[in-house]
């Protein structure tokens, strides 16, 4: 595997190189940058396997270089220090990426999932939800990409009734009827989701406000949905959800 190592600052690229060739001696490091200016011949002149990519850069961002290269073929690791806008696109495209500082353990685990990601329709569906998000700004529009044990969904946010936990699973309940299983728990969606109208309303029960018809307090308290589920409320957020009611105008 060759990779190119594109980040603006020198001690951070010293960095993975040094975990890189400590831990793959099979793989060749084929050029560095600094720059969006530097890497975009770097890369074309070198055709790397795999890019470490900065987001932030001092002439733009790690998606301006994507943007001129596409459509591409190598695989890409973004680097990332905290940009909480960069790392939710990231997040809902299903892409990988480490935080700085570089973590040894976290920079290794990366590598070795590009080694094994080989479906070449899945990383489309990855980069066409990845450009959607980083370049559109209504909430509406927004795509997140949805693993399955056999598939990969491509599914716009706004689609999303509801979000269902099952222990260390979660079912995604749409607009159209479908139900997708996904094998991540409710938390990791709640943090992705909570800017776009989401609510959780109960430990296993996250939902888009959107398509609330009623809330119902009998029984404890639930919420009838656009889809006629019933979702129960936890106390403890209860008044939110009057809340919620008594804002609407």
């Amino acid at each position: 595997m060759n990779i190119v190592i594109v980040d603006d600052e020198p001690l951070a690229r010293k960095t993975i190189e040094t975990i890189i060739l400590e831990h793959f001696p099979d793989i060749n490091i084929v050029g560095q940058a600094g720059s969006v200016e530097e890497a975009v011949p770097v890369i074309k002149n070198t055709n790397p396997d795999l890019l470490f990519l900065d987001v932030d850069l001092t002439d733009g961002y790690g998606f301006d270089i994507l943007s001129i290269l596409k459509p591409f073929n190598f695989k890409v690791i973004f680097i990332t220090a905290h940009q909480e806008y960069a790392i939710k696109a990231i997040k809902f495209s299903a892409l990988d990426f480490i935080l700085k500082p570089v973590s040894e353990y976290e920079l290794v685990d990366a590598v070795k999932k590009a080694y094994t990601e080989t479906n070449k329709n899945d990383k489309n569906i990855k980069w066409d939800a990845f450009f959607n998000n980083i370049y559109t700004t209504g909430k509406e529009n927004k795509k997140i990409v949805l693993k399955t044990s056999d598939c990969i969904h491509l599914i716009k946010v706004s689609d999303i009734i509801r979000i269902e936990a099952d222990n260390n699973y979660s079912t995604f309940f749409l607009l159209n009827g479908d139900r997708i299983v996904v094998s991540k728990g409710l938390i990791e969606y709640e943090k992705l989701l909570t800017d776009y109208g989401f609510f959780r309303v109960h430990q296993s029960h996250l939902i888009n406000l959107s398509y609330i018809s009623r809330f119902d307090k009998k029984d404890g308290g639930y919420v009838v949905l656009s889809d006629k589920s019933q979702v129960p409320v936890s106390q403890r957020k209860r008044q939110k959800i009057l809340t919620f009611f008594e804002n609407i105008k």
